[in-house]
Protein backbone atom coordinates (compact mmCIF):
# COMPACT_ATOMS: atom_id res chain seq x y z
CA UNK A 1 0.00 0.00 0.00
CA UNK A 2 2.92 2.34 0.54
CA UNK A 3 2.34 5.89 1.71
CA UNK A 4 -0.97 6.50 -0.05
CA UNK A 5 -4.48 6.44 1.37
CA UNK A 6 -6.48 3.71 -0.41
CA UNK A 7 -8.94 5.17 -2.91
CA UNK A 8 -11.72 2.97 -1.50
CA UNK A 9 -11.34 4.64 1.93
CA UNK A 10 -11.69 8.10 0.38
CA UNK A 11 -14.71 7.01 -1.67
CA UNK A 12 -16.53 5.67 1.39
CA UNK A 13 -15.75 8.80 3.40
CA UNK A 14 -17.14 10.87 0.49
CA UNK A 15 -20.31 8.76 0.51
CA UNK A 16 -20.76 9.47 4.21
CA UNK A 17 -19.97 13.18 3.80
CA UNK A 18 -22.56 13.63 1.03
CA UNK A 19 -25.30 11.39 2.51
CA UNK A 20 -28.15 13.57 3.82
CA UNK A 21 -29.45 10.73 6.02
CA UNK A 22 -26.27 10.98 8.10
CA UNK A 23 -26.35 13.42 11.05
CA UNK A 24 -24.44 16.63 10.36
CA UNK A 25 -21.89 16.06 13.15
CA UNK A 26 -20.97 12.65 11.68
CA UNK A 27 -20.58 14.14 8.18
CA UNK A 28 -18.38 16.91 9.59
CA UNK A 29 -16.23 14.38 11.44
CA UNK A 30 -15.90 12.22 8.31
CA UNK A 31 -14.78 15.31 6.40
CA UNK A 32 -12.17 16.11 9.06
CA UNK A 33 -10.90 12.51 8.98
CA UNK A 34 -10.56 12.64 5.20
CA UNK A 35 -8.71 15.95 5.35
CA UNK A 36 -6.30 14.64 8.00
CA UNK A 37 -5.67 11.41 6.06
CA UNK A 38 -4.82 13.37 2.92
CA UNK A 39 -2.95 16.33 4.37
CA UNK A 40 -1.88 15.49 7.92
CA UNK A 41 1.73 16.00 8.93
CA UNK A 42 2.27 12.70 10.76
CA UNK A 43 3.14 9.44 9.05
CA UNK A 44 0.29 7.69 7.26
CA UNK A 45 0.26 4.95 9.92
CA UNK A 46 -0.27 7.52 12.68
CA UNK A 47 -2.98 9.33 10.70
CA UNK A 48 -4.72 6.00 10.03
CA UNK A 49 -4.58 5.03 13.72
CA UNK A 50 -6.03 8.41 14.67
CA UNK A 51 -8.82 8.01 12.09
CA UNK A 52 -9.64 4.53 13.42
CA UNK A 53 -9.96 5.91 16.95
CA UNK A 54 -12.34 8.66 15.83
CA UNK A 55 -14.35 6.26 13.64
CA UNK A 56 -14.81 3.88 16.57
CA UNK A 57 -16.17 6.76 18.62
CA UNK A 58 -18.69 7.92 16.02
CA UNK A 59 -19.81 4.39 15.15
CA UNK A 60 -21.28 4.11 18.64
CA UNK A 61 -23.47 7.20 18.10
CA UNK A 62 -27.09 6.02 18.54
CA UNK A 63 -28.32 8.43 15.82
CA UNK A 64 -26.19 6.97 13.05
CA UNK A 65 -28.03 4.91 10.42
CA UNK A 66 -27.08 1.22 10.39
CA UNK A 67 -25.83 1.29 6.77
CA UNK A 68 -23.44 4.11 7.69
CA UNK A 69 -22.22 2.21 10.74
CA UNK A 70 -21.36 -0.68 8.43
CA UNK A 71 -19.48 1.68 6.10
CA UNK A 72 -17.53 3.03 9.06
CA UNK A 73 -16.57 -0.48 10.17
CA UNK A 74 -15.38 -1.28 6.65
CA UNK A 75 -13.27 1.88 6.47
CA UNK A 76 -11.80 1.11 9.89
CA UNK A 77 -10.76 -2.37 8.82
CA UNK A 78 -9.08 -0.97 5.68
CA UNK A 79 -7.26 1.63 7.76
CA UNK A 80 -6.11 -1.01 10.23
CA UNK A 81 -4.05 -2.57 7.44
CA UNK A 82 -2.22 0.75 7.03
CA UNK A 83 -1.67 1.22 10.76
CA UNK A 84 -0.05 -2.23 10.99
CA UNK A 85 2.27 -1.81 8.01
Amino acid sequence: MGQKVPESVLEVLDRIIHDDTVPRNIRKTASEIKENLLHGEESLAVRAASAISILEEISSDPNIPMHVRTLIWNVSSQLERIAVE
